[in-house]
């Protein structure tokens, strides 16, 4: 699957961000957790430069785990600073001011030996779409600011956002790349997601996620599926479970798109349990 998508207000949020680089001391960059490389956007070194950066991984409770210690491990050694969030709940989001801060001392040092008043650390936050930016903010500002929504593409404009009196946050609207060349990051992404649903083939989605799953969580089919393991033909699935969910159509025949529809909502709403769908480069599997 080749998945070409860049609308005109992605290409005017990038620009729009590299213009205001300029005004924040760092960079949150919001990843969801259980791609945590398929949503990093690859133009992001090239727009942000050489601000400094915090990589939240952003609905940890979804994913796995032991492979989010992976990750953290992972971007430690790439000499990163990466912290395991969720926005909804508030878990891990404390951390970001005060490594904010940290990161941040030796430049308000020398802004104060010059003289200069000290001021809250200014921030931008980005992300790709659906990563949970809004929810993020308004869980920092600990009131319901940002709009949110669970559909790529809510927020359309930057805006700033006060974080008491030691933090100061520039929203910025998701920015997807123009082509994802590896047709794996595209899969991944419309299975969490971060793609719109009505620009995607459904059952292509599903059978990729069934087959990624068998293989990397085996036994992970046996309890809401009753099965042990899946058959090599797709086609058989999806009857055993269109029949065992009740996906049918008149006459009785098995409703492939609703199938594939079942299949992803089990899977974003953990009915199947929590996954990570990108390893770290160090291993290729739980």
């Amino acid at each position: 699957m080749t998945i070409q998508w860049f609308p005109g207000h992605m290409a005017k949020a990038r620009r729009e961000v590299t213009e205001k680089r300029k005004l924040v001391d760092i960079i949150f960059e919001l990843v969801d957790a259980r791609i945590p490389l398929s949503s990093a956007n690859p133009m992001l070194k090239e727009i942000i430069q050489d601000k400094p950066r915090i990589i939240l991984l952003n609905k940890a409770d979804k994913a796995n785990d032991e492979l989010t210690k992976e990750w953290i491990a992972y971007f430690t050694r790439e000499n990163e600073i990466a912290i395991a969030i969720n926005s909804q709940s508030g878990e891990g989001v404390h951390q970001i001011t005060k490594m904010s801060l940290e990161l941040l001392k030796p430049k308000f040092d020398r802004m104060k030996a010059r003289g200069i008043k000290p001021r809250a650390v200014r921030a931008m936050i980005v992300g790709i779409p659906n990563v949970g930016k809004s929810t993020l903010i308004n869980r920092l500002a600990k009131k319901n600011i940002a709009k949110t929504g669970n559909t790529p593409g809510v927020t359309k404009a930057q805006q700033w956002i006060k974080v008491g009196k030691e933090l100061e946050l520039l929203d910025t609207p998701g920015i997807l790349w123009p082509k994802f060349e590896d047709p794996e990051v595209g899969y991944k992404l419309a299975l969490t997601g971060a793609i719109k649903d009505t620009l995607l083939n459904k059952q292509d989605i599903a059978v990729f996620a069934l087959r990624f799953l068998a293989e990397n969580y085996p036994g992970v089919f046996e309890s809401r599926y009753q099965l042990e393991k899946i058959p090599e033909d797709m086609a058989e699935l999806f009857d055993h479970i269109g029949v065992l969910r009740g996906c049918l159509m008149a006459g009785g025949m098995i409703d492939y798109d609703k199938v594939a529809a079942t299949v992803i909502q089990d899977i974003r709403s953990e009915k199947l349990g929590s996954f990570t769908f990108d390893f770290p480069p160090i291993i290729s599997a739980v």
